[in-house]
């Protein structure tokens, strides 16, 4: 199968260009930038035969999948795309709107959408892990911690308010996006999710999510040192989903993590 990169020129889509070109079962469609880009017409030094080029370029009957690792801004336009050419898309930006939120659900309706602010699998792991830690444990209190490169905008990370989501579907609290922010001064409230934010140096990414009762603390933690393991995931998804029908996808289906868990309960 193929695949189409779109934020090629990036750290996470030149990472996912350099997994690509040691893979024998999934090439490369297309490298895609910014339209007027600079870097249009230029080789792909990681694979020479191809060149950098805009969306309207990409041969889209040659592409099976879309990795995407561009922006914020782009995701509208890339959903569009996707939506178009019935092309499934792996959308691994982060930082999105809810409004954002809503136009991957109404894409569903035509393409398979997978949205992975990870596409870690240890990362999906930790984040089942933690739905189960808090099912399961009573009157606990939550805090994640999260630390990335100093380039790093958003804040706190799309992984760490995916382990907040995962703790509070766990632990049936309501949870809100816009309360994602670290804990400031005074006494921590009843049911809330604290947030802890580091940026420093060259961290690939490093999430904790640490679950603390009278007597006794939990801590579930992933570490990432080398980005090819995002690479790796997104290649993964895309596999995976190209072969699903419209719908939205989490990298937990993609793992099959949801049966493993109901086996597991079943014995």
């Amino acid at each position: 199968m193929a695949v189409a990169v779109l934020g090629a020129a990036g750290r996470m889509g030149q990472a996912v260009i350099a997994a690509l070109a040691q893979q024998s079962t999934v090439s490369l469609s297309a490298a895609v930038v910014r339209e007027g880009d600079s870097r249009i017409g230029e080789a792909v030094v990681q694979m020479p035969n191809q060149q950098y080029c805009a969306a309207t370029a990409v041969d889209w009957q040659a592409t099976d999948a879309i990795i995407d690792f561009s922006s914020v801004a782009a995701v509208s336009d890339h959903l569009a795309l996707a939506s178009r050419h019935r092309c499934p898309i792996v959308l691994c930006t982060t930082g999105l709107s809810e409004s954002q939120q809503r136009l991957i659900d109404t894409t569903a309706n035509n393409v398979a959408v997978l949205p992975a602010r990870n596409t870690s699998v240890g990362i999906a792991l930790l984040e089942k892990l933690t739905e189960l830690a808090t099912a399961t444990l009573p009157d606990i209190d939550i805090e994640i911690a999260e630390t990335h490169h100093k380039h790093k905008k958003d804040a706190p990370s799309g992984t760490a308010i995916a382990l907040a989501e995962a703790a509070s579907r766990g632990a049936g609290l309501a949870f809100n996006r816009h309360q994602a922010t670290p804990r400031g001064e005074g006494e921590r409230e009843a049911g809330s999710i604290g947030f802890a934010v580091t940026r420093a140096a060259d961290i690939v990414g490093e999430h904790s999510v640490l679950l603390a009762r009278l007597g006794e603390r939990m801590i579930l933690e992933h570490r990432v040192s080398d980005r090819k393991i995002f690479a790796d995931g997104a290649i993964k998804a895309a596999q995976w989903l190209a072969h699903q029908t419209p719908g939205r996808y989490q990298m937990s289906d993609v793992l099959g993590l949801n049966h493993a868990l109901q086996r597991l309960l079943a014995e």
